[in-house]
This record gives C-alpha cells, structure tokens and sequence, in this order.
C-alpha cells in the first residue's frame, strides 16, 4: 500500500527558533488522520511542509510518492491535494457565487477563468448537493455565512477528485448547530469507498468522528504520541500530553473532554 505522507526524522528551523522537530509521521491510504494540538504546537507548520510550501530544515518527506528534493512538487502536488483553511476564504472573491468558487477547483485556480465543460458542471452540482449547499448554488460568496463558505471551499477541493483531503480547523467560528452540520457533511465523505484520505486539523477534542480512526497528538513541534485514535483519545494519555488531569468520555463514537477537579 502506497504511503500518502511520510516524515522521517523532520526537523524545520526558522529564523533561529525550531518550530518542527525531528517528526516521524506515516500515513497510509484509506485512513482518516486527526492532527491535535493546542495553539503554537506546529500544526500549521507541518501543513505548510505537506503542501510543499517549504522544505524541511533536516529530515526526509514524501507526499503522494514524491520526495521533496528529488522531483519538481509545486503544481504536480498541489493538484492532488484539498486544502481548506481559513486563509483561502480570505482569497476568494467575495462577487463569484457558490457554484463558480466549486468548479474552480477543476483548475485549482482562485477563480473561474476557463470555460467548464457538461462534466464539470454537472459534477459541480453533484458536489453541491452531497455537501447540502445547492439552495445558495447561485448566492455570492460574501452573503454566505462562514459554515456555507466552509462547505463551498470543500467542495471546492473535492472537484479535482484529491487523494489527500486536508481540513485545517474547518469548524472555527461555527455556533454548535454549523459545526455538526459541517461535520456531518464531513463524515458522509469520509464514508465513501472512493474518499481521499482525509486529515482534520483541530484542537477540540470533540470534533473527532469516528471515521478519524488513527490520531497524531502535537506538542511545541515533537510529536507527542501517534497511533490508533481509541488509544491516544484517553483520560490518561491526555493528561500526560496536557500536564493536568482530564478525563474522556465517549459518546456516540466521538470523545467529550473535561478537566478533573482536585
């Protein structure tokens, strides 16, 4: 089985401070990843190495079988890869509607350019009614609320049919009612046969579906633990990785997390 992503021994220094250190991560394809980690752990900086954005300092990184050095990665790379953060909603126009910002993905652009052919219009449409957003198909983009943008911009990635699907922190800002129907739409990709692998970027526990069945826990740039989700989502690996004493409980297939009183 092809490894999605691998990180041997990854180390990355900016201007003088060490922000990943040596980093070991595999990921296989068809498994769903949760990265974890509280703000300032390095969990944006260790997406911005997967999307090649920069290399590492030391250390060896794959995605998607190309090893970064040895192969020209911008353009070949990115093609293969959803990302959804909060800094591309900054990038769309706020005048194209719905329906553009999710066939652009086709061309990986910031924009609808080029002239879409039968196929892709209708996968767009497909795309928009399996993640809930064809009643605002034709709305612009600036009178969505952030839970429709965040839908729009997954469907946006899924157009280009990714092997890597990665969601940075896609529920920031959702009142509990956008988050679940976000991750409800989330979970429903993640169930197809044919879904990419999927990492989800976040630092609430509670977010963690049950198809997110494998786990890498972040901690000032090191990883602190990785492996099967049911087993780093403890009260007792959580509380080694907070310092403090927590408790989890599960309900329902996902974890809730709470601090112990002393």
């Amino acid at each position: 089985m092809m490894k999605v992503l691998e990180l041997e021994n990854v180390t990355r220094r900016r201007e003088g401070k060490t922000v990943l250190n040596n980093v070991n991560w595999q990921v296989e394809r068809g498994e769903h990843w949760v990265l974890y980690g509280l703000n300032g752990a390095g969990k944006t900086s260790l997406l911005d190495m997967i999307n090649a954005y920069f290399f590492p300092t030391t250390g060896k990184v794959s995605v998607l079988g190309l090893e970064f050095g040895k192969t020209y990665l911008s353009e070949k790379l990115r093609k293969q890869i959803g990302f959804v953060s909060s800094s591309l909603q900054q990038k769309i126009s706020p005048y194209d509607n719905a329906y553009e910002v999710v066939l652009s993905g086709a061309y990986a652009s910031i924009g609808l350019y080029e002239e879409t052919t039968e196929e892709i219009d209708q996968k767009g449409v497909e795309i928009l009614k399996e993640l809930g957003c064809l009643d605002y198909a034709n709305r612009s983009y600036e009178t969505l609320s952030h839970g429709e943008r965040q839908r729009v911009l997954i469907g946006r990635a899924l157009m280009a049919e990714p092997s890597l699907l990665v969601l940075d922190e896609p529920t920031n800002g959702l009142d509990f009612i956008a988050r679940e129907e976000l991750l409800e739409a989330i979970e429903r990709i993640a169930q197809k046969p044919d879904a990419p692998t999927i990492i989800y970027v976040t630092h609430h526990i509670e977010e963690i579906l049950p198809e997110f069945n494998k786990t890498l826990l972040l901690k000032d740039g090191e990883v602190f633990a990785s492996g099967n989700t049911e087993e780093m989502i403890t009260s007792e690996q959580l509380s080694r990785f907070f310092g403090i004493p927590v408790e989890v409980n599960w309900n329902q297939g996902r974890p809730l997390l709470s601090k112990v009183k002393i």
